[in-house]
C-alpha cells in the first residue's frame, strides 16, 4: 500500500529525498505546515543547518505538531534532522524535539572543506550491507540512550540507530543512488 511520506521542506536537501521517496514507489508530500503533516504517515526531516531549522520550526509554530507526530508515527532524520530530533541542545537556539535519546556532537569531523565520502556498515534486517555514506559538516553520535539500537557504523563511530519510531543518521542517504535506507525507513520503522 503506497504511503504519504512527508518530507519537512523548510531549508536543507528536501528535493533528493522526494525522489527516493518516489524510487521506492510511495508518494512524497512537501512539508512546511500543519495541515500538510496531518497528511503523512511518516515524515523526514533533511540535512541542512540545525539552527535555521529549529528557528524557522519555532516561527512556524510546528514544535507541538512535530512534537505529536513523533509519539505515533515515524521520523527520519539525517544530518541536521537528526540534530533536530536528538536530546542535547549544544549551542542550538532552541531545545531540540528529543525524540531519539542521543547525545550528540555538531560539525564533529569538521567544516564543509572537510566532507568524505566512506563506506558505512549497516546492519538492516538481519543482513550486513555496505553502504556509501556522504558526510558533510557531520555530526557525531556520542552517546545512545538505553531504548536506541546501533544500525549502522563508521569504523567504530555509529553513524545510525533508531528507536521504536525514530530512525537517525549522521550522513546523507539521499545522495547516494541507493534506496536502500528509504526503504527500510518506510517499510519497517514505526
Amino acid at each position: 500500500m503506497k504511503q504519504i511520506i512527508g518530507v519537512l521542506s523548510l531549508q536543507g536537501d528536501f528535493l533528493k529525498h522526494k525522489q527516493a521517496i518516489e524510487q521506492c514507489g510511495h508518494h512524497a508530500l512537501y512539508v512546511r505546515d500543519f495541515e500538510n503533516l496531518k497528511k503523512c504517515d511518516k515524515l523526514i526531516i533533511p540535512g541542512g543547518e540545525s539552527t535555521t531549522m529549529l528557528l524557522l520550526i519555532e516561527k512556524l509554530e510546528l514544535r507541538q505538531p512535530l512534537l505529536e507526530f513523533g509519539q505515533t508515527k515515524a521520523i527520519m532524520g539525517t544530518c541536521a534532522g537528526l540534530i533536530v530530533l536528538a536530546t542535547n541542545r549544544e549551542h542550538l537556539p532552541s531545545d531540540p524535539l528529543k525524540l531519539i535519546d542521543v547525545k550528540i556532537k555538531r560539525n564533529a569531523y569538521g567544516r564543509q572543506v572537510d566532507s568524505f565520502i566512506d563506506t558505512v556498515k549497516l546492519k538492516l534486517n538481519g543482513k550486513d550491507i555496505d553502504f556509501e555514506g556522504v558526510f558533510i559538516r557531520a555530526p557525531k553520535i556520542m552517546e545512545l540512550g538505553q531504548n536506541v539500537i546501533p544500525l549502522g557504523y563508521h569504523g567504530k563511530d555509529v553513524v545510525m540507530a533508531r528507536n521504536e519510531r525514530i530512525l537517525v543518521a549522521t550522513f546523507h542517504p539521499e545522495l547516494t543512488n541507493a534506496v536502500t535506507i528509504h526503504r527500510y525507513f518506510i517499510d519497517k520503522v514505526g
